[in-house]
């Protein structure tokens, strides 16, 4: 049975193997890019604010649950962050960039997943996405769960259950199995496939700025 994960857990994991598929040539992570990981406003929700020492200690529980590995690296001054998911559970890189999604930006339906996880893995169409998600929910051990309808919303959303059941799903809820969704339209489709570009565009001159040391400059650590 899978250790619970606690929230900074969850969002640094989900940090890692955005890092690792978005921009690898910065990959492992030191605890500075991980902190500025986890605290960037695009791509996350919520978006937070946490300190060298929070994300260092949530590190820790992750490494003792061996959800992450840290590494040294040959003329490198720092101890760094690799996550070691895909190797501990067997899962696909679609199911893997899809559970990250989820970790990153909490419920989301198949159509966002598409959108926004096909930056760390090639996902192909929505008939695809729910087969994965199917897969993922139908496990001995499930990793999603398919969530109640929201009254006004027409799309479901899906959770990772990585820190447990969400209380969402103990209430009143209609029982309609996990249908595949009407393909988006293609003007709403691109729109979400340029807004998954941007998005990446913008993770990849953070971690460029990370590199060259000017990116949050007040967040490095003391000493």
């Amino acid at each position: 049975m899978r250790e619970l994960l606690n929230a900074q857990e969850v969002r640094i994991l989900g940090c890692l193997i955005e890092k690792e598929r978005t921009t690898p040539e910065y990959y492992p992570l030191s605890l500075n890019a991980l902190v500025n990981a986890c605290n960037q406003k695009s791509n996350r929700d919520p978006v937070v604010s946490w300190l060298h020492a929070d994300v260092a200690a949530a590190a820790d529980g992750l490494r003792w649950k061996g959800w992450v590995v840290v590494v040294d690296e040959a003329g490198s001054r720092v101890e760094k962050y690799r996550q070691a998911l895909a190797e501990k559970t067997g899962l696909s890189a679609a199911e893997t960039a899809i559970l990250a999604e989820l970790m990153l930006r909490g419920a989301q339906t198949a159509g966002e997943l598409r959108t926004r996880a096909s930056r760390m893995a090639p996902l192909g169409g929505l008939d695809v996405v729910h087969e994965i998600l199917r897969g993922l929910a139908e496990r001995e051990e499930p990793w999603v769960a398919l969530l109640p309808r929201r009254r006004g919303f027409k799309e479901r959303r899906y959770t990772h259950l990585l820190s447990g059941r969400p209380e969402a799903l103990d209430e009143e809820a209609d029982e309609q199995a996990i249908e595949p969704s009407p393909s988006i339209g293609a003007a709403e489709d691109r729109i979400r496939a340029l807004e998954g570009e941007v998005a990446s565009l913008r993770e990849r001159v953070a971690a460029l700025e990370e590199a060259l040391g000017i990116a949050n400059p007040s967040n490095e650590p003391s000493g």
